[in-house]
């Protein structure tokens, strides 16, 4: 009896240790605000320098086994097809640092049924971002993208040169704090134009050069 009672108990922990381990690794960090900009403005080195910096923030939070990429959108050049930035951050779900689920999927993450605020929107070290009526404000965040997470097609260069001007052009940024001025005051993601490319330009209206990076798997 006593064995059985050894055995049971001993099957009951594991379980409960496997549990615990694979509901952690479900809620893993998924998604995250840049603690920090380029700090050369809208130039982020492109794409795939975003991309990298998205790698290296979480690889230094202590994510391992992922890969992240930039939430943002870029036009078409000579060498490549335009990219919507929905398109290049996988499927979901995906859950912020503290393991609060932003969103289930795609269509959730760009209906107004996503967990996306200033309470959920943290830094990849789970730090709050600064928004409005904090100081100073820094809820802009570089996307360069429609409601619907889609490159803006309109003739005009909405994605600083593609993610590489720190003078000239334009960005479209997000609200992450759902609030503020704007087209589109209270989106995550296309609320407004920012007032050029430049690190005191982006500063000016309200951001930082920071980006959201999300994790594909």
């Amino acid at each position: 009896m006593k064995r059985y009672l050894l055995l049971t108990s001993a099957a009951l922990i594991t379980a409960a240790i496997t549990f615990i381990s694979v509901n952690s690794q479900e809620n893993e960090m998924g998604f995250f605000i840049t603690s920090v900009g380029s700090g050369d403005g809208a130039n982020l080195g492109g794409l795939s320098g975003a991309d990298a910096h998205c790698q290296s923030l979480a690889t230094a939070a202590g994510s391992r086994g992922k890969t992240w990429q930039a939430y943002l959108s870029g036009h078409s050049t000579n060498s490549s097809a335009g990219v919507d930035a929905r398109s290049r951050i996988g499927f979901g779900p995906w859950h912020n640092a503290n393991g609060a689920e932003v969103a289930s999927n795609l269509n959730n993450l760009h209906s107004p049924n996503n967990n996306l605020n200033k309470q959920t929107a943290l830094t990849e070290n789970g730090d709050m971002v600064n928004g409005r009526g904090d100081s100073p404000n820094q809820h802009d965040i570089l996307t360069g993208s429609t409601l619907d997470g889609r490159l803006i097609e309109d003739g005009s260069n909405h994605t600083c040169n593609n993610w590489t001007s720190n003078g000239q052009g334009t960005a479209q940024v997000g609200h992450f704090d759902r609030t503020g001025g704007g087209q589109n005051p209270t989106s995550w993601n296309s609320a407004h134009g920012s007032r050029g490319c430049s690190q005191a330009d982006l500063v000016g209206t309200g951001g930082n050069g920071y980006f959201f990076c999300f994790a594909t798997d």
